[in-house]
């Protein structure tokens, strides 16, 4: 069955950067297209903050299996609207990958109900340690992977207890952090991943590329209704 994926990217460092653009000629949302159309089983498209509706809408949403969230400089823009329909979405089993800066978007923060806060800092190397091998996440991953320039988010993070940590970074600098953790809300499931700051290739790594097209694959609904059900009075 073709798992059908949604790339969604604010898409404004690369337009407004030209640094950025660079290193993301065709956006993030452009290389994570890529990548993971070329998976037999994977039915890809994009969408971006500029489009109309902010490239979201309830008819997207409910034809996408596995959204894949990107934002960083216009959290604070999304509707809320949008943020109800993918909240929505996600509770009717869609599932979620939220990448890097993403911990911070308005919608991880409905869904998880915390502050999703963290500590960071530009330019430090990473090793991002597989702690949990068993998981379908970590499939053909390598027990450990060197990011040799990344942005360091570091603990303590403001998330709620994850169902499961797959991966821990740390960082040259001494800091630690919960770089690959899964939730469950509802009947979707949410993976959020930590490497991909804008101003390194990050998805350009064949084994961060491994990670999210596991990841697209463990997030793909195995149960979906339309809504999720609301009080319903038994007889």
């Amino acid at each position: 069955m073709m798992i059908r994926v949604t790339v969604w990217n604010e898409n404004v460092h690369e337009r407004e950067l030209p640094e950025i653009a660079k290193v993301y000629p065709e956006g993030i949302h452009g290389t994570m297209k890529r990548f993971l159309e070329k998976e037999p089983d994977m039915e890809v498209r994009t969408a971006t903050l500029d489009q109309p509706g902010q490239g979201l809408s309830e008819a997207l949403l409910a034809d996408t299996d596995v959204l894949l969230w990107w934002s960083h400089a216009r959290q604070e823009e999304i509707t809320e609207e949008n943020v109800r329909l993918v909240c929505r979405q996600v509770h009717a089993g869609m599932g979620l990958i939220a990448l890097h800066s993403a911990h911070y978007s308005k919608v991880m923060r409905a869904l998880l109900g915390t502050p999703m806060t963290l500590h960071w800092r530009e330019h430090d190397s990473e090793k991002l340690w597989c702690v949990n091998p068993a998981h379908p996440i970590a499939r053909g991953v390598e027990p450990c992977i060197t990011i040799p320039d990344e942005e360091m988010y570091g603990e303590p993070f403001g998330i709620p207890e994850p169902d499961e940590v797959v991966f821990l970074g740390w960082y040259k600098g001494g800091e630690v952090f919960r770089s690959g953790v899964t939730f469950h809300r509802g009947y979707g499931k949410i993976f959020y991943f930590q490497p991909g700051h804008e101003e390194q290739p990050v998805y350009e790594m064949p084994q961060i590329q491994r990670i999210i097209t596991n990841a697209v694959r463990w997030a793909a609904p195995g149960y979906r209704v339309k809504e999720y059900p609301d009080n319903v009075h038994a007889v």
